[in-house]
């Protein structure tokens, strides 16, 4: 792997699970230091993590972990409603009846997953993950498969400032489950209805987590956007 493209998912990572928050300057010595790497790769990893809206310029300071408002959180779930929506019927019009069947049984059966030991609940969201990338595969469009892309890095960053609750998350479970069922049975509309029902649920819970903390601030340890 290339210097730049540790240093990306280093900093990536750093990001998306709040160990660096809102605000904090990225200075390319400091970073350089603390990665192991050279400037350059560092510059370049920077660049990529402006083009995906998780860092930006700032007059003064440098770069920075850009901020997250409830502004930016409602702008960015119009833009993944339009995206999910048309994705989820490019989908079930193209789909893998049997790849998505078993994806609905698994978001079923979800609920050993949700419960277990794992407060971080990685399994879970790695099925949500699973279920992510057959849509993009079945929907076959390379555009919007980019466009997915930029968005996803902010939604695993957004996941944190929502706090735990396993009752949201089962709620989530059965409403990909729908979705997923959706797909399998070639209902176009039915899927992007389903689609349009978990994200306004995903965001409302969201936002009423918003108010509990402020955006600036290191989210619970076990906090996430049950989306």
């Amino acid at each position: 792997m290339r210097a730049s493209d540790r240093a990306y998912a280093a900093l990536k990572s750093d990001i998306i699970e709040w160990r660096l928050v809102p605000g904090t300057v990225l200075a390319e010595v400091e970073q350089s230091a603390r990665l192991g790497v050279s400037r350059t790769p560092v510059r370049e990893a920077l660049a990529r993590l402006g083009a995906e809206g998780l860092t930006a310029a700032q007059a003064g300071r440098g770069v920075v972990v850009t901020d997250i408002s409830l502004e930016k959180m409602t702008q960015l779930f119009d833009v993944r409603l339009a995206l999910d929506c048309k994705a989820a019927e490019l989908a079930a019009d193209r789909r893998a009846p049997g790849v998505f069947i078993s994806l609905a049984e698994r978001f079923e059966s979800a609920g050993t997953l949700i419960t277990g030991d794992d407060p971080d609940q990685r399994d879970y969201y790695a099925l949500v993950s699973d279920l992510d990338h057959a849509v993009d595969d079945a929907a076959d469009n390379q555009f919007l498969r980019q466009a997915q892309h930029q968005l996803r890095a902010q939604l695993v960053r957004i996941r944190r400032l929502a706090k735990d609750n396993s009752d949201r998350l089962l709620a989530s479970a059965a409403e990909h489950a729908q979705i997923a069922r959706s797909i399998a049975s070639g209902n176009a509309d039915r899927a992007a209805a389903a689609t349009t029902l978990h994200l306004h649920n995903s965001l409302d819970h969201l936002l009423a987590s918003k108010h509990s903390f402020d955006a600036g601030s290191v989210p619970p340890r076990k906090a996430h956007l049950n989306g």
